[in-house]
C-alpha cells in the first residue's frame, strides 16, 4: 500500500514539472507579444516566477496540519489561474495600458504556488519512504517532468494549440492530478474535507470545461478592441500573432500588434525599397528576398523582365501561406508567389545567409522593425558583412530601417552599421499615409559611382508604377538639416555581441508617432 501511494505522489509530481514550466513559457511568450523585448521578457518573467516558487516553498513551512488537503487546493488554484491567464490579459489589454502589471501579478501569484507543490508532497510522502530516497525522487520525477513540458510546448502546445488552448491542457493536468490523488488517497481525509474537496472539484470541472469553449470568442472579443477597425482574420502563429482588420475597402496587416501594411498606402512603401535598387543595377537576375512574407515586395520584383529567381526567406510560413491563399492579399500582391521564378523558404534569414552559398545581385530585406534582440541579428555588422559576400561586384541591398524621425538613433545605427560592413550607403526616406515618415538603407557593393546619390536622383523608371517616379527620386533622398542632431551623437555599429540597434529603437520618439 506506501509502495502505491508513494509512487502515486510521484506521478502527481511529474505531472504538475510538466504543467509548472509550460505555465513559465506560456506567461513568457504572453509578456514578449504585449510587452516586447522579448529576451527581457523571458528572463524576467523565469526569474520572477523561480524567486516566487523560492516563496511559495518558504510559505509551505508554516503549514503542519491537512497537508494532503493543502496540497489539493493548491492543484485546483493553479488550474484555474493557469487556464485562465491568457484569457485575462487578452481582455484587460483591451481596456488598460498596463498589461505588463496584469502579467507580472499572475506570474508571482502562479509562482508562489507551484513553489507550494514539491515541499508539501515530499512532506506527505515522508509517511512512505525514508528521507535518502523521497527528496531525490520527488525532485527527479519533478525535473522529467518539466523536460516533457518544454518539448510539449515547443512543438505542439504554441505552434498548435495556441495560447488559447495550451493553458487549459495545463489546467486539466493540474485538475486531474488532484483528481486521481484525491481518489487514491480518499481515507486519508476527513469527511468534512471530503465533500469540500468533491464540490469544489466539480465547480472546477465545470469551469475549465466551459472555459474551453468561451475563451476564443471573449478573447477575440478582447483583441477587437485593440483596433480601430473590424479583425477580419486572426490567428496565432508559432511565431506571431497575424492579424487582418478592414475599414470599408481598406485593409491592415498586423503582427504582433504591430502595422505591417495597409492597402491604401503599401505601394509608398513597397515602391521605394524596391524600384531604386533594381533599376540602379544593370542587371539584377538573382535576388534574394529575406522577410517579405505579404508578398507585395515580389510583386515589384517580378515587374524587371530580366530577374530569372526570386529566393524568398520567411521564418513563418503560416505568412507566406496566407499571402498564397487569402483573396486580401493574393489580390494584393498580385499572386505573386505562384509565379515559377518564385522560391519560398520557411527558414531564419540569419541562419540562411550564413549557410547559404549562391550570388545575388540584388538583396531586399524587408523585415519588422528591430524592437527585440532576435530581430536585431538582422541589422547587425555580422549579418550585413555576410551579404556583402553573397554579393556579386556592384551588387546592391537595400533594408527597411524603420522611421528616421521617430527613431532616429535606430535609423542612423543601420546606416552606420550597413556602411561597416564596406557598403556605400544611402538613407532614403517617405511619407506613408499610415506609417508615417519611414526610411530605407540603400548600399552598393564595391560601388561604380562618384556620387551615388547623384545616381540616384538621376534614375528614371521603365516598369510601371502607381507612385515612385524621376522626381520622387530627388525627395526620398533629401533630408534636409538633422531635425534631431543630439540624437546622431555616438551612435554605435550594432553587432551581434553588441546589440545596441533594438535599445535606440525603443527609447525613440514614438510619443510623437
Amino acid at each position: 500500500m506506501f509502495k502505491n501511494r508513494s509512487t502515486l505522489l510521484k506521478a502527481a509530481i511529474f505531472a504538475t514539472g510538466f504543467s509548472g514550466v509550460v505555465a513559465e513559457y506560456i506567461l513568457s511568450t504572453l509578456a514578449q507579444y504585449f510587452l516586447g523585448n522579448s529576451v527581457f521578457q523571458w528572463v524576467m518573467i523565469i526569474s520572477l516566477m523561480l524567486f516566487s516558487m523560492g516563496l511559495g516553498s518558504r510559505l509551505s513551512k508554516g503549514f503542519e496540519l491537512n497537508l494532503l488537503k493543502r496540497f489539493l487546493l493548491t492543484e485546483f488554484a493553479l488550474s484555474v489561474l493557469v487556464s485562465f491567464a491568457p484569457l485575462l490579459v487578452y481582455t484587460a489589454s483591451a481596456y488598460t495600458q498596463a498589461i505588463g502589471v496584469l502579467i507580472y501579478a499572475l506570474a508571482i501569484l502562479i509562482g508562489l504556488l507551484i513553489g507550494m507543490e514539491i515541499p508539501l508532497v515530499i512532506r506527505i510522502n515522508d509517511d512512505y519512504e525514508n528521507l535518502r530516497f523521497n527528496i531525490s525522487n520527488i525532485l527527479e520525477n519533478d525535473y522529467y517532468g518539466s523536460l516533457l513540458g518544454g518539448i510539449f510546448f515547443a512543438f505542439l502546445g504554441l505552434p498548435v494549440l495556441g495560447l488559447i488552448y495550451t493553458p487549459f491542457v495545463l489546467g486539466f493536468v493540474n485538475f486531474s492530478v488532484s483528481i486521481v490523488v484525491l481518489f487514491f488517497l480518499w481515507n486519508l481525509l476527513k469527511v468534512g474535507e471530503r465533500k469540500m474537496l468533491a464540490v469544489l472539484g466539480a465547480f472546477i470541472l465545470v469551469l475549465l470545461s466551459l472555459g474551453v469553449f468561451v475563451t476564443d470568442p471573449i478573447i477575440r472579443y478582447g483583441e477587437q478592441q485593440k483596433y480601430s477597425d473590424k479583425v477580419i482574420y486572426a490567428e496565432q502563429t508559432q511565431y506571431q500573432r497575424i492579424v487582418i482588420t478592414q475599414w470599408k475597402k481598406d485593409y491592415w496587416l498586423y503582427l504582433n500588434g504591430n502595422e505591417q501594411l495597409c492597402t491604401r498606402d503599401e505601394l509608398m512603401y513597397h515602391e521605394p525599397l524596391i524600384h531604386p535598387a533594381m533599376t540602379l543595377h544593370p542587371n539584377p537576375v538573382n535576388v534574394l528576398v529575406l522577410g517579405g512574407g505579404d508578398g507585395c515586395a515580389v510583386r515589384e520584383i517580378l515587374k524587371y523582365p530580366k530577374v530569372k529567381t526570386i529566393t524568398l526567406v520567411d521564418l513563418d510560413p503560416a505568412m507566406t501561406k496566407l499571402a498564397q491563399t487569402n483573396p486580401i492579399l493574393t489580390n494584393l500582391n498580385q499572386h505573386s508567389f505562384s509565379n515559377p521564378k518564385v522560391n519560398i523558404i520557411n527558414e531564419d534569414g540569419y541562419k540562411f545567409v550564413q549557410d547559404n552559398e549562391d550570388y545575388y545581385d540584388v538583396i531586399i530585406v524587408d523585415l519588422p522593425d528591430p524592437r527585440t534582440v532576435e530581430l536585431g541579428r538582422l541589422y547587425s555588422h555580422e549579418f550585413y558583412k555576410t551579404c556583402y559576400h553573397h554579393l556579386r561586384p556592384h551588387g546592391i541591398i537595400v533594408t527597411q530601417a524603420g522611421s528616421p524621425y521617430f527613431a532616429t538613433q535606430a535609423f542612423t545605427c543601420i546606416l552606420n552599421t550597413m556602411k561597416s560592413a564596406g557598403f556605400e550607403t544611402i538613407p532614403m526616406h517617405n511619407q506613408v499615409i499610415t506609417l508615417g515618415e519611414w526610411g530605407w538603407c540603400l548600399g552598393v557593393k564595391q560601388s561604380p559611382y562618384p556620387d551615388l546619390k547623384k545616381k540616384l536622383q538621376s534614375l528614371h523608371f521603365k516598369v510601371p508604377t502607381r507612385w515612385i517616379n524621376h522626381e520622387a527620386m530627388s525627395l526620398i533622398t533629401s533630408f534636409g538639416k538633422e531635425f534631431y542632431p543630439w540624437e546622431k551623437d555616438t551612435v554605435y555599429v550594432n553587432r551581434i555581441h553588441n546589440p545596441v540597434l533594438y535599445k535606440y529603437y525603443l527609447k525613440g520618439n514614438w510619443d510623437l508617432y
